[in-house]
């Protein structure tokens, strides 16, 4: 998939996340392995998009003249693994979820916009 698609797609799938995020009780046994597998399984596909877009993205930032740095896609990936954690297990204060939340979505709407201003030649 490309960078633009990706990064999209990861802003949609952010969505639901913060939903269950709010919405959601913490698991009554964080060890439950019934609990583990259901997440492993839920989260697994996200993080091999996570990844595959951090590829993309450091690729794409490292060859362009483009407003976001290399070390704001690794963090930005660290970020969406945390975020996607903390929304099956609840495990951090609503503020700071909602600021690595912010966080992510700014940095994949500079990349988006980098893409498209180079895209439609003004770079």
């Amino acid at each position: 998939m490309e960078l633009e698609a990706l990064t999209n797609q990861l802003k949609q799938e952010l969505i639901p996340l913060k939903q269950r995020f709010e919405t959601n009780e913490k698991p009554e046994d964080r060890r439950d392995k019934q609990f583990f597998l259901f997440v492993k399984e839920e989260t697994t596909p996200f993080f091999e998009m996570v990844k595959e877009w951090e590829e993309k993205a450091l690729q794409f930032v490292k060859n362009k003249e483009v407003t976001v740095h290399p070390q704001q896609v690794a963090s930005t990936s660290d970020n969406l693994q945390i975020i996607l954690m903390n929304s099956y297990y609840i495990d951090t204060p609503k503020t700071r979820y909602m600021e690595m939340y912010q966080s992510i979505v700014f940095v994949l709407d500079q990349l988006l916009a980098d893409i498209k201003r180079l895209r439609d030649g003004q770079g």
